[in-house]
C-alpha cells in the first residue's frame, strides 16, 4: 500500500528538483482531486518530461502534446499507480509509450535539428560557451542513434536512472536494456574521439 509522508499542504512553490517522497505525497493528494497539488507535481516534473520527450521525439510540435497526453494519464488515471515501481518509472513509461505512439502516428517527421544546441536558461554566463560546444557535439552523435538507444542513453546519463528503470520504462528486458548501451556507448566512442570520449 502507498503511504503519503504526511507534510503539511500549506506550501505553494515546488522546488527545483522534488525528492521521491515529496513527488509521492502531491501524487498521493493529487488522486483525492487536490489540484493544487497536482500543479506542484506538475511542475516538477515539465522540464524533466520536456528534456526526455525532447530527446525522443525532437520534434517541437509533439512535445507539448505528448507532454499535456502523458501528465493528463497522471490526473485522470492516477488510480492504476499501484506503487509496484517508483512514481517517475510509472510516469516516464507513460510519457515514452505516448511518444512512441504519436512518432508512429506521423506521416512526414519534421525533426527539429537545433534542439540539442540551445543552451539552457539555468547557465551561469561563463559555462555558455562550454556547454554550447558539449551539447552541439553530443547531439551530432546521438542524432545517429535509433529512438531507443538515444533512450536509453538520455534515461541513464540525464534522468540517472538504473537499468532495471529504464527496462521497466520502455517494457524489455534488462538485458536488451545493457546490449542498447552497449551499442549506443561503442557509436559515441567512436563519433567522439578526442573530443568528449570520457562522457562514454
Amino acid at each position: 500500500m502507498i503511504e503519503a509522508s504526511g507534510q503539511p499542504e500549506g506550501r505553494r512553490s515546488a522546488p527545483a528538483r522534488a525528492n521521491g517522497e515529496q513527488d509521492l505525497e502531491w501524487f498521493l493528494r493529487a488522486r483525492r482531486g487536490d489540484l493544487a497539488a497536482f500543479e506542484l507535481l506538475y511542475r516538477a516534473y515539465h522540464p524533466r518530461l520536456v528534456r526526455f520527450l525532447a530527446r525522443l521525439v525532437r520534434r517541437p510540435q509533439l512535445i507539448e502534446e505528448v507532454l499535456n497526453d502523458t501528465l493528463m494519464v497522471v490526473w485522470e488515471r492516477g488510480d492504476s499507480f499501484a506503487g509496484n515501481s517508483k512514481l517517475s518509472t510509472w510516469i516516464f513509461g507513460i510519457a515514452y509509450r505516448k511518444a512512441m505512439n504519436a512518432l508512429n502516428r506521423q506521416d512526414e517527421p519534421i525533426e527539429d535539428r537545433d534542439w540539442a544546441e540551445r543552451v539552457s536558461d539555468d547557465l551561469s554566463p561563463e559555462d555558455e560557451s562550454a556547454q554550447a560546444r558539449r551539447q552541439q557535439l553530443l547531439a551530432r552523435a546521438i542524432d545517429e542513434l535509433s529512438p531507443d538507444h538515444r533512450m536509453v542513453v538520455e534515461l541513464t546519463y540525464h534522468q540517472e536512472m538504473g537499468y532495471t528503470e529504464i527496462a521497466s520504462i520502455m517494457d524489455c528486458p534488462v538485458g536488451t536494456v545493457k546490449t542498447r548501451m552497449l551499442h549506443a556507448r561503442r557509436h559515441l566512442r567512436r563519433r567522439l574521439a578526442g573530443e568528449l570520449e570520457d562522457w562514454v
